[in-house]
């Protein structure tokens, strides 16, 4: 135990006290948090410049009325109040009359477009007011290089379904005047469930709960959880295939034996994990505690969170030791990385599914698989509600169990592999120094 220890602080203070290691701290939030970041730097720099749009009426009764609703608009909502600085675009609407040749006409205006001339083009059919009553395809057209994703498009449809019911109500013969708030949305607003305060015995008001704070409390764990394993365990693939070619491993085979190598160097990854860990949770606490929004930290996961943490590392630690055991030089390595990460990266594919559906039968089902469970079981908990008590104790046992398995074969191969030269890391070979040593 005295040499594993020895190895591990080897390893350990080889990465810590370097650089790239305290530069990884201060730029992996960055990096891994940098469309967030970078949506809240550049929240207010948005494009001011008037976006005109070329509007084709055949229906002779909508266009201006969007050309009074963007007028309207221009004159509340594009200029601040209080600075009168201008912070949206203005619309412009232009009324085109439809000409014969329909064709021709869309795209003199489409090379409108692409000259900047026009921001879009949009096209309201004749029957538009009563679709069902007219050909397949009828309705509205909006044209423009990127239509999908159009701020101008969107918010033409409420002005545009706004008159479109009041027609209707008209044509039907009945007066909109006489229900004003017929047209007014109603959304209903996201709370948490009542809940009885055992020391008090009264029932607790619902909290309101938005989107974000849906997709934030469990998602941040786990690329927290993503990142610790990327630091801990990812790099000792490289690193012992490094060491195996500049023969650097049969100087230390020398005073200690190959398992006993490879566990120092394991926990030499999990001491880099806790101690970034450690740099990340308590900054993150704090800072969350000084924005105000200490209630929403869930510290009931904080030890599961280190108890998954260990045994990931661990697990895939050995994973890459023992493949990059198996490698002879740089470039074998290189093709062993996809398989060693790819335990890690499967569950990303799915986060948002059992963030959708936390107790479904498949969520259920892939957090208790033992390579996935550190991720996806960490998700499930973050989620509000949680889940049932047992199965993060199930998912545990079956991560140690994992974890012992991976550790012993990883052993084997490591024995054989590190002094093995020429032969190539084959599927095959991992398999047969696994089962014989």
């Amino acid at each position: 135990m005295r040499k594993i220890l020895r190895v591990a602080q080897r390893e350990y203070k080889a990465i810590v006290k370097t650089k790239g290691f305290i530069l990884g701290l201060i730029l992996a939030p960055v990096v891994m948090g940098g469309s967030a970041i970078g949506m809240a730097f550049f929240r207010d720099r948005v494009d001011t410049s008037d976006k005109r749009i070329a509007v084709i009426d055949r229906s002779g009764v909508i266009g201006d009325v969007l050309r009074r609703a963007a007028q309207s608009r221009n004159e509340t909502e594009v200029v601040d109040a209080e600075s009168g600085k201008k912070t949206k675009p203005a619309y412009l609407i232009e009324l085109v009359a439809p000409a014969e040749d329909w064709t021709q006409q869309l795209l003199e205006l489409s090379n409108r477009v692409r000259r900047g001339a026009l921001h879009a083009v949009l096209e309201i059919g004749a029957d538009v007011i009563h679709p069902r009553q007219a050909s397949a395809g009828a309705g509205a057209r909006y044209y423009a290089e990127n239509p999908a994703i159009d701020e101008v498009r969107q918010w033409i449809e409420r002005p545009l379904n706004t008159e479109l019911r009041r027609l209707r109500l008209m044509d039907a013969g009945v007066d909109p005047t006489i229900v004003p708030d017929l047209f007014d949305w109603m959304t209903p607003q996201g709370l948490g469930l009542v809940s009885l305060d055992p020391e008090t015995g009264e029932v607790t008001g619902a909290e309101r709960r938005t989107e974000l704070q849906a997709l934030l409390l469990p998602l941040v764990p786990v690329m927290l959880m993503l990142l610790m394993i990327m630091m801990g365990a990812s790099p000792l693939l490289q690193a012992v295939t490094e060491e195996k070619s500049q023969r650097i491993a049969e100087v230390m085979l020398g005073c200690v034996r190959p398992f006993e190598f490879m566990m120092g160097k394991l926990l030499g990854g999990v001491g880099v994990s806790l101690t970034a860990a450690s740099v990340y949770l308590v900054g993150g606490i704090l800072t969350v505690r000084y924005l105000g929004y200490g209630e929403y930290i869930p510290y009931d996961i904080v030890p599961w969170f280190l108890a998954y943490m260990i045994a990931a590392v661990l697990m895939f630690g050995a994973l890459g030791a023992a493949l990059g055991s198996a490698c002879n030089d740089a470039t074998e390595a290189q093709s062993m990385v996809f398989p060693s990460i790819l335990p890690v990266l499967i569950p990303m594919f799915v986060l948002m599914p059992i963030v959708m559906n936390p107790n479904s039968a498949f969520a259920t089902g892939m957090s208790l698989f033992p390579l996935f469970t550190p991720l996806l079981m960490l998700l499930r908990q973050g989620v509000p509600g949680g889940v049932p008590a047992w199965q993060p104790w199930v998912g545990l046992i079956g991560v140690i169990l994992t974890l012992i398995l991976l550790v012993w074969a990883g052993g084997r191969i490591f024995r054989v592999g590190i002094l093995m030269q020429g032969t190539p890391p084959k599927f095959a070979n991992l398999v047969r120094w696994a089962l014989r040593g």
